[in-house]
């Protein structure tokens, strides 16, 4: 709270304040030890607050077989805690009710203080959030702060209620100009009070925009915009509806909000009168329930649309993301795999191949830079990737295959010993020799290509590492050359 505003308030004579018989009550309630003879002493001074006892005692909402005639029995149907509640809250309302201020405005502040007790009371019972007299309390004094901006400030906190249009508005609106909001006013008025804290606390987060943890704070946040929705009458805007579809949320399933308005409806005329001031029933109460369940389809309808495009969103991220890796993994000329990507796949096969044969194939373009020299790189190019597509097309899903560097290629067989190495070698080598790499105006070019082929595990041994096994077959691809070409040579030992 900004300092200036402070000072207004701590210096406004007309700042609300409790009666003297409230201060007695906050002690009680602050007193462990108190008991409903001490409670039953402080009520007896004020016969009207008994009257009112009484009267609650007997409404709906505490309904019981047996209807209290005295307040020893109106005491020991509510009980310590639930007498003590109403009694503060009752004399609290009773003393601050007529103070300096715009009539019209208290009235209304005071109708949605009542209608907020009653909603924070019923959702709190249907969420199962226990201290019902708590949440009637809280839900009542929620608004303390607004009495007390208009109090301080009469003519500008009017002007500045007429022109927020709703209660977040509002809230918008006494941030920027108060550096606070009636809810922390309120809390801060309510701890001067030496109120009891989880009513501080309560006050306090009445206009917090996030939910609360505590389920109890939760009802009272979403019980002002209950209050509101009822005071909207029968064409409330879509946007509170959605509001207190929201608020609910949190607390329940928003759908039963209907049940929870018929409540209200039924325990408000009782209320009203405990209370002293008259709220209207809205005139389409069914209607404005209708509404909301009709706003909450369409928001749950959007949600599920919504969520179903955030998972076709994630799931195209994720294939963009595996495709990105996998371009990450391939050579872009001729989409065989990397080299970066063969060193790991390898060595990671090399290490999980136990005591099955791992082979592989080292395999280089024959005369290819005659291609080159003669056709130029753009045919060349071409060249490799003909060439890589043909081998590829005809290999197993586990087989690999690399580009090694400029015209060589990396082939491992996975389980493969040598002579099925050697009969895939074969094979892709047929393939090759009658498949045309480039179509040129003057003819087609066909390639043949030389192979070796070394063999983990295998009729010749073991190897001691990844290196040794590329050695080998290195080796023999040297040996194929040396033997004229268009070959394959067996690396063995």
């Amino acid at each position: 709270m900004r300092p200036e505003l402070e000072a207004t308030l701590l210096h406004c004579r007309n700042l609300p304040s409790p009666p003297g018989l409230a201060l007695q009550i906050i002690e009680l309630a602050q007193d462990p030890n108190a008991t409903l003879a001490d409670v039953g002493r402080v009520v007896e001074l004020d016969p009207g607050l008994s009257a009112r006892l009484l009267r609650m005692a007997n409404s709906p909402l505490y309904a019981t077989r047996r209807r209290a005639h005295t307040l020893v029995q109106v005491m020991s149907t509510l009980g310590l805690n639930a007498t003590l509640s109403l009694a503060l809250g009752f004399t609290l309302m009773h003393g601050l009710r007529g103070r300096h201020g715009s009539t019209q405005l208290q009235e209304h502040i005071w109708r949605r203080s009542v209608l907020s007790a009653l909603a924070a009371r019923t959702l709190g019972q249907h969420a199962g959030a226990g201290r019902a007299d708590v949440l009637m309390l809280a839900g009542l004094l929620q608004d303390m702060g607004r009495l007390a901006l208009l109090q301080a400030l009469t003519e500008g906190y009017a002007a500045l209620s007429a022109k927020a249009n709703g209660n977040d508005a509002l809230v918008a609106l006494e941030r920027a100009q108060y550096g606070s909001d009636h809810a922390e006013i309120g809390a801060w008025l309510a701890a001067r009070w030496n109120l009891p804290s989880h009513l501080v606390e309560a006050i306090a987060a009445s206009e917090a925009e996030q939910p609360a943890q505590d389920p109890l704070l939760r009802c009272v946040q979403a019980s002002g915009a209950i209050a509101d929705l009822w005071l909207a009458g029968s064409q409330p805007p879509v946007e509170l509806i959605e509001q207190v579809n929201t608020r609910i949320a949190a607390c329940i399933d928003a759908s039963h909000l209907d049940a929870i308005l018929s409540e209200i409806a039924a325990a408000l005329p009782d209320l009203s009168g405990v209370f002293d001031i008259h709220i209207d029933s809205p005139a389409h109460l069914q209607a404005i329930a209708e509404q909301a369940r009709e706003v909450l389809l369409l928001r749950n309808l959007r949600q599920i649309q919504e969520l179903a495009q955030a998972r076709d969103d994630a799931q195209a991220m994720r294939a963009r993301i595996h495709q990105l890796a996998e371009q990450a993994q391939r050579d872009p000329l001729t989409g065989a795999y990397n080299r970066l990507h063969l060193e790991e796949a390898l060595s990671r096969a090399f290490a999980l191949a136990g005591q099955s044969p791992l082979a592989l194939a080292l395999i280089d373009l024959d005369d290819f830079k005659q291609i080159n020299d003669r056709h130029g790189h753009l045919v060349g190019d071409e060249v490799l990737r003909k060439f890589a597509q043909c081998l590829q097309s005809r290999l197993r899903a586990d087989d690999l295959l690399a580009r090694y560097g400029g015209e060589e290629f990396l082939l491992m067989l996975p389980h493969s010993d040598e002579e099925a190495a050697t009969a895939v070698l074969q094979r892709l080598l047929a393939a090759v020799s009658q498949q045309p790499m480039a179509v040129l105006d003057d003819g087609l070019i066909h390639v043949t290509f030389s192979a070796g082929i070394a063999v983990h595990n295998g009729a010749h041994g073991r190897f001691d590492s990844v290196m040794g096994l590329l050695q080998a077959a290195d080796a023999a691809l040297y040996a194929a050359k040396r033997s004229g070409r268009n070959r394959i040579h067996l690396h063995r030992g």
